[in-house]
Parts: C-alpha cells; sequence; structure tokens
C-alpha cells in the first residue's frame, strides 16, 4: 500500500521525497504553507532570490548582499517549490531538540541576545500575523507569562512551557 501513497504523491506533483509529508502534523504543513506563501512574494510557487530580498526587507534587512541570498537558495537542491520547502524544514528540524529550534527563533528577535523580547511586538506578531491570536488569547498569554516591569517578556521560559507543558521551578 505504501508504494501507490508514494506513487500517487509524486504524480500530484508532490515531487522529491514523498515521505516529506508523514514527517509533519497536518497543522504543522499547514503552518509552514502559510510560511512558504508569505516568502514567495511574487506568488509563482518558487522561492527566488527576489523573493527572499523582498521578504527580508518587509523585515527591515534592506542591505542583504546577493552573496547571502545565493547562499540561501543553494541550500536546496533544486527550485524551491512547497515540497523542497518542506523538506528541507525535515531536513534542518531532524534531530533537533524542539525547545532549541523555538529559542533559536526567538533569537532572530533578539539580536542584543538578551533573553527578552517586548510584550508590544510579540503582541504585534501574534494579532497581525498567520493565524492570529484573539484579544481573550493574547489575555491568556500574558497572565501565563507577565512581562516585567520594563515590559520585556522572557521568550526562554515561554518556550519551556511549550515544549515542556509547565514552568521551571528554579531557574
Amino acid at each position: 500500500m505504501a508504494p501507490k501513497k508514494a506513487k500517487r504523491k509524486q504524480q500530484q506533483g508532490e515531487g522529491g521525497s514523498s515521505n516529506v509529508f508523514s514527517m509533519f502534523e497536518q497543522s504543522q504543513i499547514q503552518e509552514y504553507k502559510e510560511a512558504f506563501t508569505i516568502i514567495d512574494q511574487n506568488r509563482d510557487g518558487i522561492i527566488s532570490k527576489d523573493d527572499l530580498r523582498d521578504v527580508l526587507a518587509t523585515m527591515g534587512q534592506l542591505n542583504v548582499k546577493n552573496e547571502e541570498l545565493e547562499a540561501m537558495i543553494k541550500e536546496a537542491s533544486g527550485p524551491i517549490n512547497f515540497t523542497v520547502f518542506l523538506t528541507m524544514f525535515g531536513e534542518k528540524l531532524k534531530g533537533a531538540d524542539p525547545e532549541d529550534v523555538i529559542v533559536s527563533a526567538f533569537k532572530v528577535l533578539d539580536p542584543e541576545a538578551t533573553g527578552f523580547i517586548k510584550k508590544e511586538f510579540i503582541e504585534e506578531l501574534l494579532t497581525t500575523q498567520c493565524d492570529r491570536f484573539t484579544a481573550e488569547e493574547m489575555t491568556n498569554l500574558w497572565a501565563a507569562f507577565p512581562p516585567d516591569v520594563a515590559g520585556n517578556v522572557d521568550y526562554k521560559q515561554i518556550c519551556y512551557v511549550i515544549t515542556h507543558g509547565e514552568e521551571k521551578e528554579d531557574e
């Protein structure tokens, strides 16, 4: 039965490793699809150097060198369609500790490596991007992880709870 499934996925244009979709939960695949759609700025189904340049510009990185963009594109074995994109994530995440992966994602938003991000910044991201948080979800988040007096949120604590389901007793 498995060979039929693999053959069917390849016929549907999924290409590459037909096993890649079994590496993720359906909800994860949907989240990656949303991320792919955001990155694929020209909506042609392929992430190109220009798409990367455009999405990085929207994030405030305006002077990215061509060599850096080319290096990113060359990480793929060919044109980066959604299946290749998903395969690349699967390869990067294979064997990685989920907590480390989440902390690494937050570190991108913390260039000074303080371990904290401004509450307002997190709130803006969570209420305006992809699966948007509702006001109630934001209230619940801040009840569980209140910012310090300066308005900073300890993202390492959030990551720990996301991956372990409970707060650390001692830090």
